[in-house]
């Protein structure tokens, strides 16, 4: 079954977040966690524009998320704790202070940032200093044996499109010699 498939019939053929039948699509909430249908939701072309758009936000359509952000379903948990953080209005607080989501939901809602403060992200800084995102390329600045593997990642190796290790700020993943592996941040610099 098409993944576009399984969210209708999860739905109801209704939007995800505020319950709309009008022009509905796949929306996808990143970072992806399992793949398939469990990382998208349905949403209508209002909501999923002004996810896209946060400047363009009006406070009284979300309020639909006082309904919404009891769904079973994590990624429409995600998408309703991120929105709620986001707009920082009074009811929002207080609908936030409601919405329980356990330990692995919360760390994939606070997973991209949004809705976060600046000295809420976790932050992931290489030897200089300089901070790091998903999909830059690092050198590494030390010999490093690859335990498991049996070869010895160089001074010099270029890693490319990095991956954010989630909730742990001081790893790094990426591919050295074919092979996926995981590197301590103070051990490369951005390139």
């Amino acid at each position: 079954m098409s993944v576009e498939k399984e969210l209708k019939s999860r739905s109801g053929n209704k939007c995800e977040l505020c319950g709309s039948e009008d022009n509905l699509a796949v929306y996808k909430v990143s970072p992806e966690q399992t793949g398939g249908a469990s990382d998208c939701i349905m949403t209508c072309e209002v909501c999923a524009s002004q996810i896209e758009n946060p400047d363009s936000m009006d406070a009284n359509h979300w309020r639909c998320l006082n309904d919404s952000m009891w769904s079973t379903e994590p990624a429409v948990q995600v998408m309703a704790w991120r929105l709620l953080n986001r707009l920082k209005a009074d009811w929002t607080q207080d609908l936030l202070d409601m919405l329980y989501l356990d330990d692995e939901t919360l760390a994939w809602a606070k997973a991209d940032g949004d809705g976060l403060n600046e000295d809420e992200t976790d932050k992931y800084i290489d030897s200089n200093g300089a901070e790091l995102k998903a999909g830059d390329t690092v050198v590494i600045i030390k010999d490093l044996n690859v335990k498991g593997t049996g070869f010895v990642a160089k001074r010099g190796t270029a890693v490319r499109n990095i991956i954010l290790s989630h909730g742990d700020p001081e790893h790094i993943e990426g591919k050295v010699n074919g092979q996926h592996i995981y590197i301590l941040t103070k051990y490369v610099k951005k390139n």
